[in-house]
Order: structure tokens, then C-alpha cells, then sequence
């Protein structure tokens, strides 16, 4: 597992894929921040999706005792969640490589009508 330091100084974990899926095994939240076109298109099944636009507006909603894995596309913008919510005292790590890196491990994700997913 790497970090990626921010301004805020906080150490955001960066996770691969695989690490993602066995922290999720063992309670951790995944949680997707992309566009509501891109949840749609494809996503891991029974993650919390909020949008990054929402997040800050939303934070409320997640449980600061259970650990969070931010996820989008490739990674930054879930990187920014993860930083605005490490800011607020979750424990939150960044997927490395988003659902781009998820697609690529073989991992499954659907679409919201429950066939394949497709990463946009």
C-alpha cells in the first residue's frame, strides 16, 4: 500500500484493486464518487455512490467509524474525496487506478439493470 500526501497533511492509503475488494470483505465502505452517467454505465454492486459534487453536502450520510474506500474513473477525483473526508476525520483511502484499474484486475461491476458494466 502507497500514500499520496496532501495539503491538508493528511496520508491518503492508496489502494490497488485487489486490496480494495478484500477491505471491502472485511467491512470497509466502497464508496463511488463519479457522475451519475458513469454509476449507470457500470459499477461495483452495493457501493455508496455520491457524487464528488455532493460529497461535502452529503458527508453526513457515511459512518465516520467505518472505513472508506474513495473510488472514480482513474483516481483523482476520488483522491479529493478522500482528502475532504480525511479533513473530516474519516478513515479513507484512495483505489488506485479507479474503475478503470477494477475492470483491468477481472473484477465484476454491472450495470444499474444488473448486466455487464462498462467503464465511461
Amino acid at each position: 500500500m502507497m500514500t499520496s500526501s496532501n495539503p491538508t497533511g493528511n496520508e491518503i492509503p492508496q489502494l490497488e484493486p485487489s486490496e480494495a475488494a478484500r477491505l471491502r470483505e472485511n467491512g470497509s465502505i466502497l464508496l463511488d464518487v463519479r457522475t451519475n452517467e458513469e454509476f449507470i454505465a457500470g459499477h461495483i454492486q452495493d457501493v455508496v455512490f455520491i457524487t464528488l459534487s455532493e460529497i461535502e453536502a452529503r458527508s453526513h450520510e457515511l459512518d465516520p467509524e467505518i472505513p472508506l474506500i474513495a473510488l472514480c474513473r482513474a483516481g483523482g477525483r476520488s483522491q479529493a474525496a478522500a482528502e475532504l473526508l480525511a479533513a473530516r476525520g474519516f478513515t479513507v483511502s484512495n483505489m488506485s487506478g479507479g474503475m478503470q484499474a477494477w475492470e483491468a484486475a477481472g473484477l465484476d461491476f454491472v450495470t444499474s439493470d444488473g448486466g455487464p458494466g462498462e467503464v465511461i
